[in-house]
């Protein structure tokens, strides 16, 4: 019996051992942000200090616009994820959009704690530092739960609602991104934290994109350099381990006029949830994009800017 005790822990030591020494050699190091702010942060970026962050935001259009759009990315995305859809809407719109604490370029906040009720005083207090009263907001994803989630705890601050591919329903046997799964599995998800490999970004990307053709080298580094910003893994390691109430019963108090859009084919969150969010807001329309997946701002920024400017005006 000792003998077996004596060879079981050797085994375990060896294992130990091989997967040190494994982490050591393909391990990424966090990047610093301030060399990443020479690559993604060029104008018309700012960056504005609120609640123990640099926030890093873009505020472009016409300044005189009493209503802006506020668009809220995903997660592990960043404000870029809005780029082709900036470019497409009216010139007349006022459009704000940020890297959320978390993730991008603001990085985690100083208690790396999150919750939606987290975001919405965040959201909160940017506005109030902007001086806008009064906000369209749209959310993609973890995004899009953010979202509605804001527009419940301070409904003064929006006027409509814009939810693209947004969380707030039970899985629907989505397949899911390879990214994801890792970061559910207890233990092994705090190997993220060392070893996050461009490949693994790349797997994941493949089930966001139904257009394989978009996954581009350049898309790729973009995730992949923004997701090894310091502190980023922690604290996007911290919200999959610390999974958020999704308080769904509240959905139907939702009073904005509310545009739904969803990818036909996302993987992430089935688009069947589109009829979901229709049923219990009122005021509200759900649109299935044909043909596309989890990040319609992305993979369809013509149908996805048509009908939001179609919604706003």
């Amino acid at each position: 019996m000792k003998k077996w005790l004596k060879y079981l822990s050797y085994g375990f030591l060896t294992i130990l051992v091989v997967l040190s020494a494994l982490i050591i050699t393909v391990a990424q190091k966090d990047i610093p942000r301030a060399q990443l702010m020479n690559k993604y942060a060029q104008s018309p970026s700012q960056f504005m200090p609120l609640m123990g962050m640099q926030v890093h935001y873009r505020d472009e259009g016409n300044k005189e616009d009493s209503t802006p759009i506020l668009l809220i990315h995903g997660t592990s995305s960043s404000l870029n994820t809005w780029d082709s859809v900036v470019k497409l809407l009216p010139t007349n719109k006022r459009v704000v959009r940020l890297d959320m604490p978390a993730f991008g370029l603001t990085g985690p906040s100083p208690e790396n704690k999150y919750s939606y009720f987290y975001y919405s005083q965040f959201l909160h207090a940017f506005l109030e530092q902007l001086h806008i009263k009064q906000c369209i907001i749209a959310g993609n994803s973890l995004g899009g739960g953010i979202a509605w989630h804001f527009a419940l705890d301070f409904p003064q601050n929006v006027a409509k609602l814009i939810l693209i591919d947004a969380s707030g329903y039970p899985k629907i046997n989505e397949k899911g991104s390879l990214g994801f799964k890792i970061a559910s599995i207890p233990v092994l998800n705090n190997l993220l934290l060392y070893v996050t490999p461009k490949s693994l970004v790349k797997k994941s990307l493949e089930t966001v994109f139904v257009d394989q053709s978009l996954i581009t080298e350049e898309r790729i580094t973009r995730y992949h350099e923004l997701l090894l910003a310091e502190g980023n893994r922690r604290a996007a390691l911290s919200i999959f381990k610390n999974k958020f109430d999704q308080q769904t019963n509240r959905i139907k108090d939702i009073q904005q006029p509310t545009l739904i859009l969803f990818g036909e084919k996302d993987q992430l969150i089935n688009s069947d949830n589109a009829y979901l969010f229709q049923k219990d807001i009122k005021n509200s329309k759900a649109v299935i994009l044909k043909n596309v997946g989890h990040v319609p701002m992305e993979e369809a920024p013509n149908e996805t800017a048509q009908f939001i400017k179609e919604f706003i005006q």
